[in-house]
């Protein structure tokens, strides 16, 4: 690494977009301690540029970018034909927003999904293990191959060898590569990291899956549609819990799906708030267009057991070679998507969880079957719903729920608030298309 090279201090804002600054590597120790300064306006950027009309925050007011040194990231420059001559090294720090003081900013994601984390050490004695799945796809022109295929595998190549070595360089634990439904589109499940460090590599693994698409002469885009009548890209996050002793909280093998007690009320606490969850997880005036039934995404506001058309699904337990089921049961939020910054998605969904244990809500029906195979009386009894049809409800559904408000806190509530508007009024005339092709240029 030369002295000369560029180090970005970086946060992912309210949007999803990532944006900072950068330093010489000659002068990182420095800013280690003390950041780099930041101003509260830049908050309420919207992903489509301007800033948000509503913004809370004017011309005034001074914030630090104070680097967090377990995120350094660094992916080295790249040598061959067929990698641009101009493609340096990727080397990133995330950051905390804060005070110049150094206490922490109010709106700042990092710190809400801390504080979140806190508060189920004190309250439940557990911590949290957490990994983003993402997909995207590759805006190329050329045929695709058929979904799920070798064939669509091997014509992602090199850039799929190149990827998986790119994560693995970062830190980012990657397990598989494979090619998704739609056209061009692929996943790449990482291995989970404590709550904090899970949301931190989801920003990772974005920046860098871009990245050496970047380096490849192409684009990589992970907006929830890209095609209004293919497969949308979501984010599939799944949790667990550990106890003091590090042992898995969420598993009963007395009780039905094996779920606990305490996983009954935690996923029962996330499906009471999932309308106004909906706004912070599935974020843009596109993300809605995908939460349909029958998209294989989240069309059912229910938990179920080996079903992917619920919002929140319990993965099948794998005793094939003699694994331990034990360590295997997780909590799979599937309405989730790349236009939701991370650490405010998983935080929202934690508290959520939270609530539901502090008022002992009992565990939600499962459901064991297609949503399509159920009658009217079928579907009250499981707790089917429809989660919110658009940005707009989910925004309104946001505003209804005092807890989740709550926890927000009336400023990051404002400033949220303040950005989606703002995107819900600049796209409301267009058609979904256009929407999804502006959206794909962003994401």
């Amino acid at each position: 690494m030369s002295a000369t090279d560029l180090v970005a201090l970086v946060c992912c804002d309210l949007g999803a977009i990532v944006r900072g600054r950068s330093v010489l590597a000659s002068e990182l120790d420095e800013h280690l301690a003390e950041g780099v300064s930041w101003v509260p306006a830049n908050h309420t950027l919207t992903p489509l540029g301007p800033l948000a009309e509503r913004s809370p925050f004017g011309a005034t007011g001074d914030l630090r970018l104070l680097p967090d040194p377990d995120t350094h990231v660094r992916v080295p420059a790249e040598e061959g034909a067929d990698v641009r001559a101009d493609a340096g090294a990727l080397e990133l720090l995330l950051c905390d927003i804060v005070e110049t003081d150094g206490q922490p900013w109010g709106c700042c994601p990092r710190s809400f999904l801390r504080a979140a984390l806190e508060d189920l050490q004190a309250e439940l004695g557990v911590t949290v293990m957490a990994s983003f799945e993402h997909e995207f796809q590759l805006l190329l022109d050329s045929p695709a191959g058929l979904p799920f295929s070798l064939e669509a595998q091997r014509r992602a190549e090199p850039f799929a060898t190149r990827v998986m070595a790119a994560l693995s360089e970062a830190g980012a634990q990657p397990e598989r590569f494979f090619a998704e439904y739609a056209a061009h589109q692929f996943e790449i499940p990482v291995a989970p990291a404590g709550g904090l460090a899970g949301a931190d590599r989801a920003v990772v693994v974005r920046e860098v899956v871009r990245e050496v698409a970047r380096r490849s002469g192409m684009r990589a885009t992970f907006v929830p549609l890209l095609d209004p009548e293919e497969a949308g890209n979501g984010v599939h996050v799944h949790l667990t819990l550990l106890d003091a002793d590090g042992r898995p909280a969420l598993y009963d093998s007395a009780r039905p799906a094996c779920l606990s007690e305490l996983g009954g009320h935690f996923a029962a606490g996330i499906l009471e708030h999932a309308p106004a969850l909906s706004a912070l997880t599935a974020a843009s005036p596109v993300s809605h267009a995908r939460l349909q039934p029958h998209r294989w995404s989240a069309g059912a506001m229910c938990l179920a057991q080996r079903n992917r058309e619920a919002l929140l699904r319990i993965p099948p337990l794998v005793s094939l070679a003699g694994a331990d089921p034990t360590a295997q049961l997780r909590l799979e939020y599937r309405g989730a998507d790349a236009s939701a910054n991370p650490h405010l998605a998983l935080g929202a969904i934690l508290r959520a969880g939270l609530e539901g244990v502090r008022q002992r809500l009992p565990t939600p029906p499962i459901l064991d079957r297609d949503l399509a195979q159920l009658d009217a009386g079928e579907s009250e009894r499981f707790g089917v719903g429809a989660l919110p049809a658009t940005l707009e409800e989910a925004l309104a559904a946001l505003a209804g729920d005092e807890a989740v408000r709550g926890w927000m806190g009336a400023e990051l509530h404002e400033a949220y608030a303040a950005i989606k508007h703002s995107e819900h009024e600049a796209t409301a005339r267009l058609d979904l298309g256009e929407i999804c092709r502006r959206y794909a240029a962003i994401y």
